[in-house]
């Protein structure tokens, strides 16, 4: 029997986290037994805002890559945007390159097409140098392009990487690398995607563009006292992200202000505070009269834009604020100082606020390359999709329509199992390029063309999976003992490499282990890695680098390509390999995350299963709890085969309809119609001829009573 799992969480815990954050007590204790209980976590699910995003200027390389492309918009350069194939790649350069022809620069796009290898390649760049071109971009690509970013070099291209997969020893030798993931990166939240960091940069460019603050040095300085003498605080910030701090102790009278840091910390620099008169008279106190030092008063301004401010002191406006909730530390005037001057500018001058259809773009590329689902990943998802059913941009408008999204409620799990598979299909099926050139289409019909020949595609990759798969699952069978049964691999000329990263993700969840499934060219073969038990299949290749032409990607998911010459030895290497993988085991148990009294089953429920979307990688949808629930209607289903059973739960003043996908078999052996039991299920939306209406979807169920909880 499954086991129920519902964690034992402390009430106190609880009740702090919704009367600290102001949610409800449902929405903590969910919060509470997912484990995310720290202030910062916990914003990212209570805050839909975009203004919560961070920072841009915060990835390693960003400054420089603006400079670059600034002074390439300035001389009138050729710039080529190359991105990857897939949903994340595609999205990316439509994005990046759409917001670089809005700005009138001269920019061409490339992806692989057809057989090119993933990556940015040698051909691409000695076409481009030829046509005078001289700086390229790279999207979702370019970390382990090391002799191809060489060559650019060689024939005086810039090149710029902007990329999220895992960076190896040797770094490329780009002008710039925009990667959260570099050793010496700073940026809080290294799982963006490919396309977001791609979104980074244009939300960077716009504010270099827009903005007078780029690039410009200025302090924000403050006084406080602290027993007999006062404390000098300053942050020094560029493009609103704090690059310095100081903190210097002064008892009045007693030093000299050029026998202190500040005179050097401060030089060239614009000096803002909060109420001047006051900072002033301090200043005087401790250092004399005579020491002047310029300073703005922003005080009166932000009071102008933000109202609740008006008059507060920096203590005071500590108590109101939003953001200061949210910190675990315990914040100083300086931080509430530089939390407030940062949000005053962006509100007056609408700073790295995102256009609607570049959030649609980096929402999707986020989903399909199956980024965790938390921090800054959660506001992009969220704001991209209520834009994307607002009002979607050229080309995912047609595919909405054509797959019957368009005009309801979809959400996450919709387009990750609908609307990126028909994107992906193009390059699954060695065209790319055709999914690409939608987003740049300017010709309505011949958009909804090319939408249409998309849903074909992934109509005929369907067909070939389901092909391929037939002819490996024996071979994987035969294979796993060559690999003490801790990996699985299929290879051979056979399987078209479009689909092996499907085949290798199916592999995976059909034995449990790490899976690879290698396509066999002429010369060069192509592998696909996908992850099982938590092994970090990116490490696996990192031992066998020196084998490959090319290879890349995360824990979950990498491939590479390799000299056919090559295999005997890969393959005879693996076998070792495989006796070092170890895998986190995995319990017959289903996670719970609250149980829920038949009065808490009514539609509002929904409430709070809206606020934890988006569901996916380290956010799986909500699992609830209900007991003594009597089943009023049972009804079996299936076309041509019954296996799923439909029944109608009585909740008292509700009556839900509820699916129990492959339970037939189980109807009058652990269920019955008229029953009292007790389940565990998630809440969905069915649509149906327009009309949506709420169900429920059952995980598992038995009589009450019964052991397991």
């Amino acid at each position: 029997m499954i086991k129920w799992d519902k964690k034992d969480i402390a009430p106190e815990l609880v009740k702090n986290i919704a009367a600290k954050y102001g949610c409800d007590l449902l929405s903590a204790s969910i919060l509470a037994r997912r484990g995310v209980i720290r202030g910062e976590d916990i914003q990212f699910f209570l805050e839909d805002d975009p203004r919560y995003l961070r920072n841009p200027f915060g990835l390693p390389g960003m400054e420089d890559a603006v400079d670059r492309i600034i002074a390439a918009k300035e001389e009138g350069e050729k710039i080529l945007v190359f991105g990857d194939g897939d949903v994340d790649g595609i999205t990316g350069t439509a994005l990046l390159t759409s917001y670089l022809e809005s700005l009138g620069l001269e920019v061409s796009w490339r992806i692989p097409n057809g057989d090119e290898a993933y990556g940015l390649s040698v051909q691409a760049v000695e076409e481009f140098a030829a046509a005078y071109g001289t700086l390229i971009i790279t999207v979702d690509c370019g970390i382990s392009c090391l002799n191809e970013i060489r060559r650019a070099r060689q024939l005086s291209v810039d090149v710029i990487v902007t990329d999220h997969h895992e960076p190896r020893e040797e770094l490329p030798e780009a002008l710039a690398i925009v990667n959260p993931k570099l050793k010496d990166s700073a940026y809080p939240f290294r799982d963006l995607s490919g396309c977001g960091v791609a979104f980074k940069l244009v939300m960077a460019l716009r504010f270099a563009l827009e903005s007078d603050l780029y690039g410009q040095p200025l302090c924000l300085l403050n006084t406080q006292p602290v027993n007999d003498a006062w404390v000098i605080e300053i942050a020094k910030l560029r493009n609103l992200t704090v690059i310095d701090t100081l903190f210097e102790t002064v008892v009045p009278g007693m030093v000299s202000i050029t026998d202190t840091r500040l005179p050097a910390f401060l030089e060239g620099q614009q000096i803002l505070v909060w109420d001047g008169a006051l900072q002033k008279k301090t200043l005087a106190k401790l250092f004399g009269g005579g020491v002047e030092v310029g300073m703005l008063d922003i005080a009166p301004e932000i009071g102008k834009e933000i109202p609740q401010t008006a008059g507060k002191s920096l203590l005071r406006i500590k108590e109101l604020s939003r953001i200061a909730k949210y910190s675990e530390k315990e914040l100083t005037e300086l931080d509430v100082f530089v939390n407030l001057f940062c949000s005053f500018m962006q509100k007056r001058e609408k700073l790295f606020i995102p256009e609607g259809p570049e959030l649609q773009l980096a929402a999707l590329g986020t989903i399909q390359d199956i980024m965790p689902l938390k921090d800054e990943n959660r506001i992009i998802i969220k704001s991209g999709i209520a834009s994307l059913r607002a009002k979607p941009r050229a080309g995912l408008s047609e595919l909405l329509f054509c797959l019957g999204l368009a005009g309801r409620r979809f959400d996450a799990r919709d387009i990750s199992w609908k609307l990126c598979p028909v994107i992906n299909a193009a390059r699954r099926m060695g065209n790319a390029e055709k999914a690409a050139l939608l987003f740049f289409e300017k010709d309505p019909q011949k958009r909804n063309r090319m939408a249409e020949e998309l849903i074909g595609m992934n109509n005929e990759r369907k067909k070939l999976e389901e092909k391929t798969w037939a002819a490996v699952e024996p071979r994987a069978y035969d294979n796993l003992p060559l690999y003490h049964e801790k990996f699985a691999l299929v290879y051979g000329e056979d399987i078209d490499r479009g689909v092996a990263g499907l085949i290798a993700q199916r592999l995976s969840k059909r034995f449990k282990v790490p899976a690879m499934v290698v396509s066999f060219g002429e010369t060069v073969l192509t592998g696909s890695l996908r992850s099982a038990g938590g092994y970090n299949v990116s490490s696996l290749l990192e031992q066998h680098a020196d084998l490959f032409i090319d290879s890349g990607g995360h824990q979950y998911a990498a491939g590479f390509s390799m000299e056919k010459a090559n295999w005997e030895i890969f393959s005879e290497r693996l076998k070792t390999a495989a006796l070092s993988i170890e895998l986190a085991g995995e319990e017959e148990t289903i996670p719970v995350d609250a149980e829920l009294p038949p009065d808490y089953l009514s539609p509002d429920i929904f409430n709070v299963v809206d606020r934890f979307e988006p569901y996916g990688k380290e956010n799986p949808p909500l699992v609830f709890l209900a007991k003594k629930i009597k089943i009023q209607e049972v009804s079996l289903l299936g076309k041509t085969e019954i296996r799923h059973v439909k029944l109608v739960l009585d909740t008292g003043k509700y009556k839900w309809p509820a699916l129990y996908w492959q339970a037939a078999d189980k109807l009058d052996r652990e269920f019955s119609l008229g029953d009292t039991v007790d389940l565990v299920f998630e809440l969905s939306r069915n649509y149906y001829q327009g009309t949506e209406t709420p169900q429920i979807i059952v995980t598992d169920l038995r009589r009450s009573g019964a052991q397991g909880v």
